[in-house]
């Protein structure tokens, strides 16, 4: 009985501030609306929603799904809106993906007139209530929702029913460096590692210690006694004053760049020595840029 009362709760939570065609989506088994009938719309006909967060689907779990499409066909619905051409998904796209894994070439379908802030909002909402997202397909969803619909952190923990600091964790998360937001996405990240890792004051480090917990599997209570030790540590060294790169050797970095195609940093002290880093991430790439030096270490 516990589990039925968190989900009814995590539904009327997601449905606050919805009207009530957005909440008929969440409903168990959706009814056909008085004047509404199902069609069988050709799925060469039907995109997904533009909005949808999700970027990946569990191939398993569609595969299954599809061979049950086989044997039964599609129980439930699809909903679609019409669109300039064709049809697009506001709910069942996971349907919609089996259908054609089990070569189907039409599926039932409810079409209903939905505007764009109505396509964003079922497509956060749709994957929130089947907790379908990682943490960062999450967090691009409320920021998504933010940009395009000009809402602010506490309107859109308002629209979904969370906090405002719930939806300020996970929208944090999007000032992860790139090489950490993928081991996040893939999993090899808890949430609260990724939270954890955002308190490292040196930034540029980010990157190295997220491969190093995956590397050793450090717990969340490991990782935040290592990044106050990291912190302790940085703040007591002196911190270098960084010198403004001139417009030259800015210049002189792009052409550089251009010609080796890979990225080049130059630095130049106060006395007007300096040191030119060329990044190489092979073998074969550096033996590539000794090329164009014009170098041949065979001979």
């Amino acid at each position: 009985m516990a589990r039925k009362s968190n989900e009814e709760t995590k539904k009327k939570g997601l449905g606050r501030g919805l009207g009530k065609g957005l909440e008929a989506l969440f409903e168990e088994s959706p009814q056909v609306q008085e004047n509404e009938e199902v069609h069988n719309l050709s799925l060469d006909e039907i995109r997904p929603n533009p909005y949808q967060p999700r970027k990946t689907f569990d191939q398993k779990s569609l595969k299954e799904l599809a061979e049950s499409i086989k044997e039964n066909g599609v129980f439930q619905p699809i909903i679609v809106r019409k669109s300039v051409n064709g049809y697009e998904i506001i709910a069942g796209e996971r349907r919609y993906r089996a259908s054609g894994l089990a070569k189907k070439e039409t599926i039932p379908a409810i079409i209903r007139d939905f505007d764009e802030a109505q396509m964003m909002e079922v497509a956060v909402l749709e994957n929130l209530q089947r907790e379908d997202l990682t943490p960062l397909e999450e967090a691009q969803a409320y920021e998504t929702l933010q940009k395009n619909l000009g809402l602010t952190q506490e309107e859109v923990s308002k629209r979904l029913g969370k906090s405002r600091p719930y939806i300020a964790n996970y929208l944090r998360l999007l000032t992860l460096p790139q090489k950490t937001k993928r081991l996040l996405q893939h999993g090899e990240l808890s949430m609260g590692q990724a939270r954890t890792l955002l308190g490292l004051k040196n930034k540029d480090e980010i990157d190295s210690l997220a491969k190093k917990v995956v590397k050793e599997g450090i717990t969340v209570r490991q990782l935040e006694s290592l990044v106050n030790r990291m912190n302790e540590k940085d703040s007591l060294q002196p911190k270098q004053k960084k010198i403004k790169k001139s417009a030259f050797i800015k210049a002189s970095e792009t052409q550089l760049a251009g010609k080796f195609g890979t990225s080049v940093n130059i630095t130049e002290n106060k006395k007007g020595k300096g040191h030119l880093a060329i990044d190489f991430s092979s073998t074969e790439e550096l033996n590539r840029i000794l090329d164009l030096l014009g170098i041949n270490l065979d001979k």
